[in-house]
This record gives C-alpha cells, structure tokens and sequence, in this order.
C-alpha cells in the first residue's frame, strides 16, 4: 500500500461511518416527517427526536473528517468535485444548517402549532440533505464529474438516472437503518406500540431499500455501463456481502433481534461504499488516479500525524458517546422525581461519581491554567498532566454505576 492510497482509504471509512450514522440520523427526520397525526403520531415524533438527542451532532464529524482529508491529500480532486457540483453541495449546506437551526428552535417551541411547523422543516431537511448528497455520490461515480475547475456541467452533472437514482436510494436506506435503531431503542425504553412500529417501518423499508438498489444496478447498467461491470467484477464480493447482511437483518428484525440487526444493518451499508470503492479504482475522477490527485509527500505525511494525534482524543470520546447511547445511558427521565433530567446528570449524583466529575473540573481548570497562562516549560508539563487526569476521572464518572448519596 502506498502513501498516497492511505488518506483515501480512510476518507472512505469516514463516507462509510457517515452514510450509516448519518443516514440513521437524516431517516429519523424522514420518520418525524411521515408520523402522521394524533396522539400516535405524536409519539413516534418524540421518540424519534429523543433517539437523535445525543448523536445528532457528533454524526457530522464524519462529513467534516472526509471533506478535510479530500481537501488536503486530494486537491485537483477536490476543486474539481465541489466546483462542478456546487448547487448539490450547496443544497446539502443548507438541509443541515436547517435541521441543526429547527433542532435547537425544538426545545423552545410552547404551541402544538409551533412545534409541527418546526418538525415539518426538519423532516424536509432530513430528506433533502442525503438526496443531495447521494447526488453527489451519483455523479462521481458516473464519471460526470471531468478535472478541472467548473469543467463539468453545472445541472446536467447530477441531474441525470444515476445521481437522482443513488439520491433517492440515500434517503429510503437512511430511513430503513432509523427504523431499525429506533425500534431497538423503543425495547429498551419498554415502549412495545413504538417498537411494533418501528418494526413494521423496518420490515417495509428493508424491502424497499432492497428493490431500490435492485433497480439502481438496473440504472447503472443503461446510463453507466462501465461501473456496472465494474460492480458486477471487481465489486461483486462486497455487494455480495451487502446483499447477505441485509436480508440477515430483514430476518434479525422480524424476529425482534434488534441489537444485533443494528450491527449488520451498518455492515449491509458500509459494504455498498466499499464495493463502490472497489468499482472504481485506482481513478477518483475520469482519467485522474488516487496517486495523480494526491498531493506532495510532506503533506500526506503530516495529515496522517495530525489524524493519529486527533484520534488519540476523539477516538475515545466517540466511543463513549456512542456506547452510552446504546446502553440507554444518554436517555432522558421519565415521570415523577427526576423526570426530565438526563442519566449522566443523575449518574453524577452518587458521592464517587461526583467526586470524580469535580476532580476532573478541577483538572481541567489546572489545564488551561497551566497551558494558557505559564510560559515555563514545566508549567506545561503539569498541564497537560492534568488534562490527562481530567479525561481520565471524567470518563470514569460517566461509565461507573451510579451510587446513592450518603
């Protein structure tokens, strides 16, 4: 493997870790959309919000992670990508900037009016973001996009059967892994009318997204013919798995095996990237390799610097986040005393968990002291000492079963 391949390689996990978190995250907006009236609606609306209340905007790291590594490893790449396709990437801009805007205008919202305004533009964002992107997606992949500045039509690049075709397939498939996550939740909350359904709303969507992707190779084969047998060829092996781990989720669904259907819901959709990767090598864009676009050796080398340094402290905070999440940790109250109060709030509220949060306030406080404020080489060193300890009793009061205050 040479160093030009490695940015790209984890540019890709990054599409594949966004297309699965992300996409769960725009598919809950879809199922806030379509929930329908009454107090039922009503119900699957705030689950589905609830669901999104952690997450939500730690899924954009991903976008951000890829954009940056294309950026900086890839740039002719790059400019010519967001040059000709500037009006998809524009409408994507503005989806998320109105989902993140209707998101925080949510909590404060007082009538029934309000609220469903604020809830349809969310829903509408929800969709018209991953179909722009999945446009972008579509069009890369069918050779619309030439090198060179603006080289490539500004419409006729992703309005056209396989852009529009992988657009509408990022929404369905969006909504089809929410659906599964969602009802996986709503077992955990011991909510047995919104994980029937949620499963219903799988079971359909799995079918849907299946037919959609059938229909995609269709597409493929009529308007791309040379990344069809591409994907028939050097592809078929991930397709292959993707085919396997959705119908293995299909069935994990209907037999209310949620927990472990989530894991292969992302697999069936992190294979589809990967077979797509696969297709298309060793070219980004039409006639430009991976080790054409990649730009100068001491570049690549202090992005992938930069990447582990930056993983050594997201990584694990990541992790947490998405961990807590899945253990119900990140939930909120329900009724009587506490309601309305998050978990880690009242974790925090046994005397060891409390202990361990001031300890790392405290460490933390030292941190920027000693960093911001010193100059002397040893003041440095106890800071960043205590900003180890203060991660450190920090992670360990959010993990540690609450214990009652004396």
């Amino acid at each position: 493997m040479s160093l030009q391949t490695i940015p790209m390689l984890l540019a890709l996990v990054g599409v594949a870790l966004y297309a699965v978190l992300g996409g769960a995250d725009f598919g809950a907006g879809f199922w806030q959309l379509v929930a329908g009236p009454g107090e039922r609606g009503a119900r699957i609306r705030e689950h589905a919000h609830e669901g999104m209340a952690a997450v939500w905007e730690a899924n954009h790291v991903w976008l951000i992670f890829v954009l940056v590594m294309l950026w900086t490893c890839y740039p002719p790449a790059f400019a010519s990508i967001v040059s000709t396709l500037a009006v998809p990437l524009f409408i994507a801009a503005v989806g998320i900037v109105l989902r993140g805007t209707a998101y925080a205008l949510r909590a404060g919202t007082t009538r029934a009016r309000e609220l469903r305004s604020v809830d349809t533009v969310f829903g509408v964002a929800s969709i018209l973001t991953p179909f722009a992107l999945g446009t972008v997606a579509g069009a890369i992949a069918a050779g619309r996009v030439p090198v060179g500045n603006a080289a490539g039509s500004t419409w006729s690049s992703w309005i056209s059967a396989v852009p529009l075709t992988i657009g509408a397939l990022a929404v369905v498939v969006g909504a089809y892994l929410a659906a599964v996550y969602l009802a996986a939740d709503a077992v955990r909350r011991g909510a047995s009318d919104l994980e029937r359904a949620f499963r219903t709303r799988a079971l359909g969507a799995g079918v849907v997204a299946g037919v959609a992707a059938a229909g995609g190779l269709i597409v493929l084969h009529a308007d791309a013919h040379g990344l069809y047998h591409a994907l028939v060829g050097d592809g078929l092996p991930a397709l292959i798995v993707s085919g396997l781990a959705g119908l293995g989720t299909l069935a994990l669904v209907f037999m209310r095996r949620y927990e472990v259907a989530r894991y292969s819901a992302a697999l069936a959709v992190a294979a589809v990237v990967a077979g797509w990767a696969l297709a298309q090598q060793p070219e980004l864009l039409p006639g430009l390799t991976v080790s054409a676009a990649a730009a100068p050796h001491d570049t690549l080398v202090a992005v992938l610097i930069a990447f582990c340094a930056g993983t050594v402290f997201l990584g694990p905070a990541l992790w947490l986040l998405f961990s807590l999440s899945l253990r119900g940790a990140l939930a909120y109250g329900g009724q009587g005393e506490g309601a309305g109060v998050s978990a880690p709030v009242q974790a925090l509220s046994g005397s060891r968990n409390a202990l361990l949060a001031r300890v790392a306030l405290a460490c933390l406080v030292l941190t920027l002291g000693f960093l911001t404020a010193a100059d002397a080489p040893w003041a440095h060193a106890i800071g960043v000492a205590a900003l180890f300890a203060g991660i450190a009793a920090g992670f360990r009061a959010a993990v540690m079963p609450a214990e009652p205050a004396p």
